[in-house]
């Protein structure tokens, strides 16, 4: 039985902000001219991961539960603040309107590699907490609540959803746009584009974090 403390949202939260510190002061070699986004962002992930598990117990994320922290249904994204973006697992077309079913730990970075040291340094721009209900795409959800707004009737979220081109046959649309009425979603602050993958954006809802005026985003370097 380990002695750690479990790993809580709060606690994921404060060590996220600390981590975010350490790693900007740090020169790694390893890094020194990689250009892929993917593998400097592997590289945090797996450094954040051996950080924490000297410190907490914690369900890790495996390829088949998809995230990085299961047991409290966050995963950790990290990107390029020059192009803050990532991919996910496409699961249903409903996260689109409901969001991706987890929260995002998103952390931004500016990388800048030194040719007299030949060290690169990766400096933490934004740490952003996004819950879950509000990881929907942000022109979809806009949209579908401006309907309802005007009192707008089944076929005219129908039609929505027709024109934004969620992956659903005509059955499965209409079942979303049934949920839709009874259940209106939230605002969503993520840019999703229809791929086999989500392909997640993650800039207005930095923006917005950083700007503190949006419920639901949370900026942990502030």
């Amino acid at each position: 039985m380990s002695s750690l403390p479990l790993l809580t949202i709060d606690s994921l939260k404060s060590e996220t902000r600390v981590y975010a510190q350490l790693l900007s002061q740090q020169e790694v070699t390893s890094l020194y001219g990689i250009t892929d986004g993917k593998a400097v962002g592997t590289y945090v992930e797996q450094r954040f991961r051996d950080y924490l598990n000297q410190r907490y117990t914690f369900l890790p994320g495996n390829s088949a539960l998809g995230i990085d922290f299961p047991g409290l249904g966050v995963d950790l994204k990290v990107t390029s603040i020059r192009q803050p973006q990532s991919s996910s697992p496409f699961r249903n077309a409903s996260q689109k309107v409901y969001g991706l079913g987890y929260a995002l730990l998103v952390m931004s970075y500016d990388k800048v590699d030194n040719p007299t040291t030949r060290v690169a340094m990766l400096t933490v721009q934004n740490v952003v907490f996004i819950t879950s209900e509000r990881t929907g795409d942000y022109q979809t959800t806009f949209g579908i609540l401006e309907i309802l707004r005007r009192n707008g009737r089944l076929e005219d979220i129908d039609a929505f959803l027709e024109e934004r081109n969620l992956p659903l046959d005509d059955i499965g649309r209409n079942a979303l746009a049934k949920r839709i009425l009874d259940t209106p979603p939230l605002l969503g602050y993520l840019t999703i584009s229809n791929a086999l993958q989500w392909r997640l954006q993650y800039g207005r809802a930095i923006a917005l974090a950083v700007e503190g005026v949006a419920d639901g985003l949370e900026n942990l370097l502030e």
